[in-house]
């Protein structure tokens, strides 16, 4: 019965990990970012609760219907809005910092508001410690059953469970029964895609955001009785949350479900039964990390890329590189100059030099970040816990008796070896996975290794006195400032030589293309182990000097959840520059003093920090990095301006029989600085097919993206039926009859043949069509597209619009890489939907089967339409010398 006891109560904390573990798969699985701030949505959630019951008087459900069906939507469309938005198109470490920041706001904030409740207006409001005695959503007085011999259970528990399960099965139906649900997967399968289908991605993400922000608060709401309001505990049930969403793979929300419920089972039965857990300090709050680490490597979650794609995480383009290298140098150089003048004159009060040399002790760790996310494009959580690690082990070699320069040694080494652990992971896992499994050992460091007396020495800490530099003792913070400048800059010059090497190239060929990296004898185990021992040895040896010049260590001065704020600082300044770490450490010490001066709020330094993250959804690269591209676009603005100019010049379009269905006026559109289309003008009618030939590289598909609206241009208009289309985003065309079967297949993966056919065709009847004219697919309509052969994909692209013809359909590549009699049927479409009055663009490089269809021509060359005429004016020699760019000369 005990057994039995320890189930049930475990299956009542696990129905709050499930509830929200399901929060998170649903955020994921909609919109592609894993939030990192869930668990502070839920606290934030549960201080509301806690302040509309205990200080407002509001009964429990009042309360909590207020928060959780009201305050909760509103808060995850208000950060839709402000951030996720932005971040779904940003790569994986913005979307992790951004998410951290705000794990490091939402809290804050929420205890502000209420510090400024209580002491501007002088509401009598419950202090935050009081928390304790939170009510639940239970009815009052608390009842209680005992079913068994032992066992019990109450009113509160089976609310809890009861709410978590009906949560979840709604969650469920939503996401798989729904067109709401099935308009949130298409988003995150394939954004640009669900677009050119009619999907509002960004009405979708927003939905996302407000269903995962009401599972969110009701789980902190369910929570509060147990948690108190303690934000930190809140962060640690994220964590045992995102165990159970790694097990249902960030996408089922039934195997997520279960595997919360298995969670808390674990847990109370390891408190209850694992005697061996009594020997090991912290080894019971440990099992989630454990769990987690382990599941991560088992299931090997978000491993690999879609074929033929590229690195997720691209380097930024360099807006210096048209600098000379002084001037590159100079503002840094200048900087540093300054610093010494004022250091050695202007500081002769110790309190603010040693400030800066605390926040150049934190540049110096920050540096490690450069290294492995800057360079590496990996997010290791764990460097707060290297730095850690090494203080304590150079304590505790200090204090056996080692000389101090051996214990500084014996700390980096401990350090080094600990990141080669790390590392081993990372062999494996990327992204957001690697985030969280690096933030597993994080917390299985500070939970476990440092709780052990004989390695931290207890509450008291190891000692690291000053040492001698010739000149004086680190003692002096003047001498420390210099000493770390030195080092900081030989930090530099190595990173910079790393990625000038041969191992740096080797990196960023990793980085980019690990499969063409590997085809080339390129190790990713040696370039990742080398990064990892690198960055861990640089944050080690940060870790001992702020232990020594704070004079001595303790296991809690370097907590694992410090690392969230030191990521999200240095990747705000710009985590790819070393300049971006130094600025960084200065502003992580120096800002709060100077805000001091402002408001003597705790909370506001730590709002500000963590509001970071709404910057990177915008700028991405960093503060650093958006300067330096705006003075990039001050000096190229002029040039680029009067690019335009030029090219927007009438060219050659194709007659037309008829009123133009699809008219391309004028149109210069690129990607960045390069300039792709240099004035097009294309006009197809309705009820015929222009064919659009040219060379690899002419800019066919740039074309096809502008008249979809997957590119602005930066000159001309597109008319749609006569209508200005050119402002309108892509969903806002495909409803009003654009359809766009883009290059590469234009299907939804992991959505079924039936769902990819809804999202176009939402009558059954519609669909059922498609099955009768096209019997192979209706075969296999539970079938995921993404197993699918080519052909089959093509077709199915293209079936919805045989039967709900658009106005205008565009096929890009049709033929790519498919076999004769597929592309045969396929043109067999298009002559159909022409004969019923379609008008089609065909966008081919092979000129043989879409000029035995097209009425009209156009070729392109250099991103220009250099002939354009009837399919009878084409001849042999015409052909050739359109797709060798000799067209335009020709004919003048």
């Amino acid at each position: 019965m005990e057994l039995l006891g320890y189930v049930l109560s475990g299956l009542v904390t696990g129905a709050i990990f499930a509830l929200l573990a399901a929060g998170l798969t649903l955020s994921y699985s909609a919109t592609g970012v894993f939030n990192f701030a869930h668990g502070a949505l839920g606290f934030l959630s549960a201080l509301l609760f806690f302040e509309l019951t205990s200080g407002a008087g509001l009964p429990a459900w009042p309360a909590g219907a207020v928060t959780v069906l009201v305050v909760a939507p509103l808060l995850g469309y208000a950060l839709h809005r402000l951030m996720f938005r932005g971040l779904a198109a940003a790569g994986e470490t913005a979307q992790i910092v951004a998410t951290i920041g705000l794990t490091i706001a939402l809290p804050a904030f929420g205890l502000w508001v209420v510090d400024v409740l209580t002491g501007t207006f002088g509401l009598d409001l419950p202090k935050v410690t009081e928390g304790a005695s939170a009510r639940g959503l239970g009815p009052r007085p608390v009842r209680a059953w005992h079913p068994l011999d032992g066992v019990t259970l109450d009113s509160d528990q089976l609310t809890t469970f009861a709410l978590a399960v009906v949560a979840a099965v709604a969650l469920w139906a939503l996401l798989r029964h729904t067109p709401l649900g099935l308009r949130m997967r298409a988003t995150v399968d394939g954004r640009d895609l669900a677009g050119l289908r009619g999907v509002d991605a960004g009405a979708a993400s927003a939905q996302a955001w407000m269903l995962s922000s009401v599972l969110a608060a009701l789980a902190g709401v369910l929570a509060v009785p147990a948690l108190g309001l303690d934000s930190n505990a809140f962060t640690v049930l994220l964590f045992a949350s995102a165990t159970a969403a790694v097990f249902g793979r960030l996408r089922s929300v039934p195997v997520t479900f279960a595997a919360g419920l298995a969670l808390g089972v674990v847990q109370n039965l390891v408190a209850g039964y694992a005697g061996f857990a009594e020997k090991v300090t912290g080894f019971r709050t440990a099992v989630p990390a454990i769990l987690l680490f382990a599941g991560l490597l088992a299931l090997n979650i978000g491993r690999g890329r879609a074929a033929g794609t590229i690195a997720e995480d691209v380097p930024p383009p360099d807006y210096l590189a048209d600098l000379p290298r002084w001037r590159r140098a100079l503002p840094w150089t200048a900087a540093v100059a300054a610093l010494l003048v004022w250091t050695f004159t202007r500081a002769p009060d110790d309190y603010w030099a040693g400030l800066v040399a605390q926040g150049l002790v934190l540049a110096l760790v920050f540096c490690s970040f450069v290294v492995v996310t800057g360079v590496g494009g990996m997010v290791n959580l764990a460097q707060a816990s290297f730095a850690a690690l090494a203080a304590l082990a150079a304590g505790l070699a200090f204090g056996k008796g080692l000389p101090f320069p051996l214990a500084v040694l014996v700390g980096v080494l401990a350090a080094v070896a600990a990141g080669v652990v790390v590392a081993l992971p990372a062999l494996r896992l990327g992204g957001r996975v690697l985030a969280l499994a690096t933030l597993a050992l994080a917390l299985l460091a500070d939970q476990v290794l440092f709780q052990i007396d004989a390695f931290s020495n207890g509450t008291v800490g190891w000692r690291l006195p000053a040492f001698s530099l010739g000149v004086g003792t680190t003692g002096d913070a003047r001498l420390r400032i210099v000493l770390l400048l030195v080092i900081i800059g030989l930090t530099g010059l190595l990173i910079r030589n790393l990625e000038r090497s041969a191992s740096g190239r080797a990196v960023l060929a990793v980085r980019s293309a690990p499969a063409a990296a590997q085809a080339i004898g390129v190790s990713a185990t040696r370039a990742k182990i080398t990064l990892f021992a690198l960055a861990s040895g640089i944050a080690g040896l940060g870790g001992v000097l702020y232990a020594t010049f704070n004079g001595q260590v303790t296991s809690t001065d370097l907590p694992a959840l410090t690392g969230f704020v030191w990521l999200a600082v240095v990747v705000l300044q710009g985590v790819r520059r070393v300049g971006g770490a130094v600025l960084g450490g200065l502003i992580m010490v120096l800002f709060p003093e100077a805000l001091g001066t402002v408001t003597d709020s705790p909370y506001v330094g730590t709002i500000l920090f963590g509001l970071g993250g709404v910057v990177l959804a915008r700028h991405p690269d960093g503060v650093l990095a958006q300067f330096a591209e705006l003075r990039y676009r001050r000096r190229k603005r002029r040039d680029r301006l009067a690019e335009v100019a030029g090219l927007a010049e009438p060219a050659a379009a194709p007659p037309s029989e008829g009123p133009a269905m699809l008219r391309l006026e004028g149109v210069v559109a690129g990607y960045g600085d390069a300039t792709v289309l240099r004035g097009v003008d294309l006009e197809v009618p309705a009820g015929s097919v222009v064919a659009l030939l040219g060379a690899n590289g002419a800019g066919k598909s740039t074309a096809c993206a502008v008249a979809g609206g997957a590119v602005a241009p930066a000159a001309g208009r597109v008319l749609l039926d006569g209508a200005d289309v050119t402002a309108l985003p892509p969903h806002r065309r495909a409803r009003e009859g654009l359809y766009l079967a883009p290059e590469g297949r234009g299907v939804f993966p992991a959505l079924t043949v039936e769902e990819n056919l809804t999202l176009w065709l939402p009558a059954a009847a519609d669909r059922e069509d498609v099955y009768r004219r096209l019997p192979r697919l209706g075969e296999r309509r539970a079938v995921a597209a993404g197993a699918l052969s080519g052909g089959e994909q093509q077709i199915l692209a293209l079936a919805p619009a045989l039967v709900r013809p658009p106005k205008v359909l565009i096929a890009d590549e049709p033929s790519l890489g498919l076999a004769p009699l597929v592309v045969a049927q396929v043109f067999e479409l298009f002559g159909e939907l022409r004969d019923r009055g379609v008008a089609l663009l065909v966008v081919e490089e092979k000129a043989g089967e879409v000029l035995a269809l097209a009425d009209t021509v156009a070729f392109m060359s250099l991103g220009r339409v250099t002939w354009a005429g009837a399919r009878a004016a084409v001849d042999e020699d015409r052909l050739t010398s359109a797709y060798l760019g000799l067209a335009g000369r020709e004919e003048a």
